[in-house]
């Protein structure tokens, strides 16, 4: 396996059969998703000039030529500007989730943000990205390469609220239950770069922008030709942003998180006035979208078809508490099994999206995890009753909640098995530890950095009766 690291650790025990089927389609999955080889198969060098897709660029004509990014996938996209330019490339910024010894840079500085929480190597370096674009100028070109992640990553909150401000805005809205429109309504409109500030910036010194973006958005279409520009771009640091005040405000009511939130934050927020706004329009930038969250499904699909496997995609908007969503597949897996529907076993359903875990109280936490692993412990319990049934649920980019695996594997031995290890799942679910439990049972799923990040992908694989 390419991807997965632990892959000997993961087949070592249960359902081995079925893990293998599950494994094997998502490693062959992200490998097909990895930003790197999706940049270099449209862009190169020619001499002086710069060939992305359908579009061309003559760079003796620039003075200078930076590369600045952020996000989860930003290592490997970040990576493969700087290896296409070369000598060509004048300076390049990145931000990272996590730095991996095997990223190999030639002009670029790395700076590990924070994520889900900002940090202060993230704000330092989103400073460093302002002094930059504010010298530029007309002559001068930049590229950025942006994924999901980068409004905790590119931490730059605007004058009047504090980094440990934000840290604790995102720290409350990750844990009342809001939506990702929701939690992003409220942080680009706190932010000196995100929401399209970068962009406006870049278009305040008269500079050229070129943005290579991946959208994990729940909602966006699949992409089409990654070669030919992308009209209809939107949100993150370098586009037009598609959230307003009126949702910030709204999420602040909704969730009813006014008294738990920054005070300089909530003031700000319900007396900002039009000039507050985040810009709506770069008609003169171009974008290339690499993926959009769809595309997970598409490949891990197309993957199982190449394995003869029949496979269905159940949803590329799954949202909503992880725990529900694992207990709703483990039903679906003994539907198929005893019934044959929607679909006869043997099967693999697929999910993309992204589920949440509502936290009301920290003091109730005793351990660390992420909404995929709560779902396969989740799964785990009623999956029981399906012998052989098998769910992967990981954040696509490598790192899921608060713990450093991409998230979990269980199957309908996990729940005997972690019984075995003196190990309640339920227990589990209710002090959100449920890193420490899929650990202790050899049931993470380890990648490190994938080159992608398309929030969830979820592969559930259901054998035929007393076949598991």
């Amino acid at each position: 396996m390419k991807k997965i690291r632990n892959t000997n650790e993961i087949l070592s025990h249960g359902d081995v059969a079925s893990k293998r089927i599950v494994v094997e389609i998502a490693d062959r999955t992200l490998e097909r998703l990895d930003s790197y080889q999706r940049i270099r198969s449209i862009m190169r060098m020619e001499g002086g000039v710069l060939h992305i897709g359908t579009r061309s660029w003559d760079l003796a004509k620039k003075r200078n030529v930076y590369l600045i990014g952020a996000g989860k996938a930003c290592n490997h996209m970040a990576m493969a500007v700087d290896h296409v330019l070369g000598d060509r490339l004048t300076r390049g910024i990145a931000i990272v989730k996590i730095s991996e010894e095997t990223d190999q840079f030639n002009k670029t500085e790395v700076f590990v943000g924070g994520h889900p929480l900002p940090n202060e190597e993230g704000h330092r370096a989103s400073k460093k990205i302002i002094d930059l674009v504010d010298q530029a100028g007309p002559d001068d070109l930049f590229i950025a390469v942006i994924s999901g992640g980068s409004s905790a990553l590119m931490s730059c909150p605007i004058d009047g609220i504090t980094l440990q401000d934000e840290i604790d805005t995102t720290d409350v809205l990750l844990k009342s239950g809001a939506g990702i429109y929701e939690i992003n309504a409220v942080r680009r409109h706190i932010s000196a770069l995100n929401g399209g500030m970068l962009a406006k910036r870049i278009q305040a010194v008269g500079a050229e922008l070129i943005g290579f973006g991946i959208s994990d958005a729940v909602g966006s279409p699949a992409t089409g030709d990654i070669a030919v520009p992308y009209a209809a771009y939107k949100s993150t640091p370098i586009g037009p942003d598609m959230t307003t005040l009126d949702d910030a405000r709204a999420t602040i009511i909704n969730r009813n998180v006014a008294d738990r939130l920054p005070k300089s934050v909530v003031d700000y927020l319900m007396s900002a006035g039009p000039e507050a706004e985040t810009p709506k329009a770069f008609p003169d930038n171009t974008y290339f979208l690499l993926n959009t969250l769809p595309d997970s499904c598409i490949y891990a699909k197309e993957v199982c078809e190449e394995m003869g496997i029949p496979a269905m995609i159940v949803s590329s908007f799954l949202e909503g508490e992880s725990r529900d969503a694992g207990t709703f597949f483990a039903s679906i897996a003994r539907e198929i099994q005893t019934y044959g529907n929607p679909i006869k076993p043997p099967c693999v359903l697929l999910s993309s999206g992204e589920v949440t875990t509502l936290i009301g109280d920290n003091s109730v936490i005793k351990g660390h995890g992420g909404p995929g692993q709560e779902m396969t412990v989740s799964f785990a319990i009623t999956a029981a009753k399906t012998k052989g049934a098998c769910l992967l649920s990981i954040d696509s980019e490598g790192t899921d909640g608060t713990a450093k695996v991409a998230g979990g594997i269980t199957d309908s031995t996990s729940f005997d098995v972690a019984a075995q290890n003196g190990i309640s799942l339920y227990q589990t679910l209710r002090e959100h530890s449920c890193f420490e439990a899929l650990d202790a049972i050899g049931s993470t799923v380890f990648t490190g950095n994938t080159g992608t990040n398309l929030c969830d992908l979820n592969i559930l694989y259901v054998p035929e009766p007393n076949k598991g």
